[in-house]
């Protein structure tokens, strides 16, 4: 497709509703406290134009240590990937440089802060015929394409073969500590802020690309999906829904009824193809 085909409109958080569309493309997201005393998860959904092609962004934060890096990347990432010079030419360059300078614009600002908060990034970019699944952590994406599911990210996890050499490399450790942590401390490889962890957790993110003919519908989710609810499983549920706020309530609703002990946020991306 040339660009994105007929009307886009959007659903509401937990608060989840959606309206019905015609034709293109429709999302949805519901996002629920859960058995957490606070809220760290963010979602953000955007929609813009950029040198004459539409952007439509998608994302989910999951903020550890406090909201401050999940609320600060929401308001900083979309902006500074669409402000990229090579952002239309060169879409995989532009994210890997927008996550840093994102992240490292954020440790500029904490510096003077006691506390070290940091955040999870799964975002999904569509430009013109191209999807760009970017992640940094564990939340995640998985896609579906006419049952088949594809994971579109793979958790940054320490005890993750290639990130523990990594960390190890560059002079860290990771341990037991109730899972496997970075320094005993962090849960995540990759993320951004947590300043004192940041030769080990970096914000560089892994992207998958992808035809948007290729996919039906994406699932962006924080950990508080994934832990309890495997990607086969996700799919399966919302797989006949034909709203995607209903499709993303069920996800979050299944999630917390399975134990979850976290915050947990969905948002679901449908494409109708001719």
């Amino acid at each position: 497709m040339e660009k994105i085909r007929g009307p886009i409109k959007e659903g509401g958080g937990y608060v989840s509703s959606s309206l019905a569309v015609g034709g293109g493309m429709s999302y949805g997201y519901s996002s629920f406290k859960g058995k957490r005393p606070s809220m760290e998860d963010f979602y953000e959904t955007r929609v813009a134009e950029v040198n004459g092609q539409m952007v439509a962004y998608f994302a989910v934060y999951d903020g550890h240590g406090g909201s401050r890096a999940a609320e600060y990347i929401k308001q900083n990432l979309f902006n500074n990937l669409i402000s990229h010079p090579d952002f239309v030419s060169n879409t995989k360059s532009a994210i890997i440089e927008a996550f840093k300078k994102t992240d490292n614009d954020y440790l500029k600002e904490e510096k003077d802060y006691q506390r070290d908060a940091g955040s999870t990034a799964s975002t999904a970019v569509l430009l013109g015929d191209r999807l760009f699944v970017a992640n940094v952590g564990d939340s995640r994406v998985v896609a579906c394409r006419a049952g088949t599911v594809m994971p579109l990210s793979i958790d940054h996890k320490p005890d993750r073969f290639d990130e523990r050499r990594r960390i190890e490399d560059a002079g860290g450790f990771i341990i037991w500590a109730g899972t496997w942590r970075v320094g005993g401390v962090l849960a995540v490889s990759r993320a951004f802020g947590d300043r004192l962890l940041k030769q080990y957790v970096v914000a560089e993110p892994e992207i998958q690309e992808r035809e948007i003919d290729d996919v039906d519908f994406l699932i962006l989710a924080s950990d508080g999906i994934w832990n309890v609810i495997p990607n086969e499983d996700a799919v399966a549920m919302v797989q006949g829904i034909s709203d995607a706020a209903t499709a993303a309530r069920k996800l979050t609703e299944e999630a917390y009824a399975r134990g979850s002990a976290d915050n947990i946020t969905c948002l679901i991306v449908q494409f109708n193809h001719p």
